[in-house]
């Protein structure tokens, strides 16, 4: 698929991952995931950091970690806000 239909999709991600997408946004994903390696890989790394964060509740992230995983995830506003 073109790069421009992957921004679009990946746009959808977290409620995919979260399991409250729609059945047809579900769908036309998968169909994507199928036929586009890149996506697939955001996709299953987006899975494991939630599955990492979920079960690491009660640690607290040092700050200086926590500032480069949210600039490696292209979260700075995140942390502006914060």
């Amino acid at each position: 698929m073109e790069e421009k239909n992957c921004k679009s999709l990946l746009g959808s991600l977290s409620d995919y991952v979260d399991g409250t997408a729609q059945e047809e946004l579900c769908r036309e994903l998968e169909r994507h995931l199928a036929d586009c390696d890149n996506c697939r890989i955001v996709v299953d790394t987006l899975k494991k950091t939630v599955y990492l964060y979920q079960s690491n509740t009660e640690a607290d992230l040092p700050l200086a970690v926590r500032e480069r995983l949210f600039k490696r995830l292209n979260l700075d506003e995140y942390l502006k806000a914060n």
